[in-house]
C-alpha cells in the first residue's frame, strides 16, 4: 500500500497577514491592559494552556481569572524578531522576543494560533490555543537590540 504524505502550505501570504493582524491586536490589548480584548483572542476551552513567567494556567477559565488580577505589562515593552509561521489555512505559531524598562532580562513569547472561530468572526476566527512566556538573562541579545534602535 502506498502512503501519500500531504505537504502543508507554509506561509501563504494571505494567511500570514490574517495571523499577523490578530497577533498585533493581541499585542495592542496587552499594552493597553484591555482584558476583554485579550480574552476574545484566547481560546476559552479546558484544553487551553498558558505558561507564564511565574505562573501556569490550564484552561480558558484559569487564563481569564489570572488576567483579572495580574499586573499590566510595562508600557515600555518593545518586541524584537517576531516570526509568524503558518501551516495550511488553520494553524500558526508566533514567536517574539521582548524587552522593557522594567527588567534587564530578555522576554520570549510563543503562541500557537488556530482558526477555530467562524471565518466571518473577528480576525477570521484566529485565536490563541497555547502560549509560553519566559524571561532569560541574555546580555548579548540586549546589546544587539540596542543597535537596532
Amino acid at each position: 500500500m502506498t502512503q501519500h504524505k500531504l505537504i502543508p502550505v507554509i506561509d501563504d501570504p494571505a494567511i500570514v497577514a490574517q495571523v499577523t493582524a490578530a497577533f498585533e491586536a493581541y499585542e495592542r490589548a496587552l499594552i493597553d491592559n484591555d482584558v476583554a480584548a485579550m480574552n476574545v483572542l484566547f481560546w476559552d476551552a479546558p484544553e487551553t494552556v498558558r505558561y507564564g513567567i511565574a505562573e501556569i494556567q490550564h484552561g480558558g477559565a484559569a487564563v481569564r481569572a489570572w488576567r483579572e488580577s495580574c499586573a499590566p505589562v510595562p508600557k515600555s515593552r518593545k518586541r524584537h524578531r517576531t516570526v509568524v509561521t503558518t501551516f495550511d489555512r488553520d494553524y500558526a505559531t508566533v514567536s517574539t522576543e521582548f524587552t522593557s524598562d522594567a527588567t534587564p532580562l530578555v522576554g520570549r513569547q510563543m503562541q500557537t494560533w488556530a482558526r477555530l472561530g467562524a471565518p466571518d468572526a473577528a480576525f477570521g476566527g484566529w485565536i490563541i490555543v497555547a502560549a509560553h512566556v519566559s524571561l532569560i538573562d541574555a546580555p548579548d541579545a540586549l546589546a544587539a537590540y540596542a543597535t537596532l534602535g
